[in-house]
């Protein structure tokens, strides 16, 4: 039977998982406001990137105005009052002592200083209740001055020397809000986040600070560095897989969320292994091995391998130890021993324990 081979190599192999999932922005949150009106003013679109406290919107704030002032009148007629019960105060002091005075002397009787001493506790009663009112008024007047600042409606966050983008707008001019109602949505897409998920058998592969490498069918050829910077601490039971977080650098602003991200992962690397072409392998009986070439390339004899790790379209040979060439093509209907004719070999290429190329070559005319 005709068949192909290729030789055994040595070669650095690695386990590359190949993920998929979707793109994030790194921070994503609403703009809302926190008291009703109707929207009087909006300056931004969709695309339109914000600065830290920047404005956004203005509310019609008449209604608000007008509590201001109002608020302000009243603390003003507090403050009045309590200089009237200060007044009121002093005067019933002097008539206190006045009387005890006249009482040391046998002038005013008992009665007239109780109802001095009732009369000056009384007002100074009253002065701690006109104290209290004005106090009241004030906190009052601070609370119509907070409303009113909400009608100018700005944006902020803690990163104070980031800047953001709208994501979304939601309303018009001229709307009447009620608070809470969504206004715009803002985007932090200096870095995305690549989320993915990982199944069971890999998820002790992954790591914190462990690199990625993140492509997209939006620039096809061209591939995103980002490293992992959460790992989930439990696995879906429906799925069985655990969601994984990347950052994903995103200076020039390319990346946008919502697109269909690729992601490979490196899990492990073995340098200097002994490597098959992945074609190679074959079960017979149901143990895994590949057909060796005997020296006069005439038999092909059955070896049973434990394989370890794969990529593409190379294999790592755990054992036993393989040298010579193994039946890459035509083996399907082969059996330990079986007579062949090698059609064409591929010729081992230069793998070395720091080449880790494919394996490839020429054929012999």
């Amino acid at each position: 039977m005709a068949v192909e081979t290729a030789g055994v190599q040595r070669a650095n192999i690695a386990r590359i998982g190949r993920l998929t999932g979707t793109l994030l922005p790194r921070s994503h949150f609403v703009v809302a406001p926190k008291i009703a009106g109707r929207l009087e003013k909006l300056f931004l679109n969709i695309g339109d990137r914000l600065k830290n406290g920047q404005l956004v919107a203005v509310l019609d704030d008449d209604e608000y105005l007008q509590q201001v002032d109002q608020a302000r009148a009243e603390l003003d007629v507090a403050r009045a009052t309590l200089d009237e019960r200060r007044s009121t105060l002093e005067t019933a002091q002097r008539e206190l002592e006045r009387t005890q005075a006249l009482r040391k002397k046998k002038i005013a009787s008992e009665s007239e200083l109780d109802a001095a001493s009732a009369e000056y506790n009384n007002q100074e009663a009253k002065l701690k209740v006109a104290k209290a009112q004005v106090a009241q008024k004030k906190a009052s007047l601070k609370a119509a001055q907070i409303r009113l600042s909400y009608a100018q409606i700005r944006v902020s966050w803690d990163d104070k020397n980031g800047s953001r983008v709208v994501g979304e707008r939601f309303v018009d001019e001229g709307a009447m809000l009620a608070p809470n109602t969504p206004i715009l949505s803002v985007l932090d897409i200096s870095t995305m986040i690549a989320a993915i998920h990982v199944i069971e058998r890999d998820y002790t592969q992954v790591r914190i600070g462990q690199e990625a490498s993140v492509t997209t069918d939006a620039f096809p050829g061209k591939s995103f560095s980002g490293k992992i910077v959460r790992i989930a601490p439990l696995l879906k039971e429906t799925s069985r897989e655990a969601r994984v977080e990347i950052n994903v650098p995103n200076a020039d602003g390319l990346l946008k969320p919502g697109m269909f991200a690729r992601v490979e992962i490196q899990f492990e690397e073995h340098a200097n292994a002994t490597v098959v072409p992945f074609s190679a392998l074959v079960k017979r009986e149901g143990r895994q091995g590949v057909f060796m070439t005997g020296p006069e390339k005439k038999k092909a004899r059955f070896v049973p391998v434990t394989a370890g790790i794969s990529d593409r379209d190379r294999v790592e040979i755990l054992s036993p130890a393989l040298s010579g060439r193994v039946v890459t093509l035509g083996h399907h209907l082969l059996e330990d021993g079986s007579p062949i004719i090698v059609a064409a070999e591929k010729e081992a290429g230069s793998g070395s324990a720091s080449g880790g190329a494919p394996i490839a070559g020429k054929r012999k005319p």
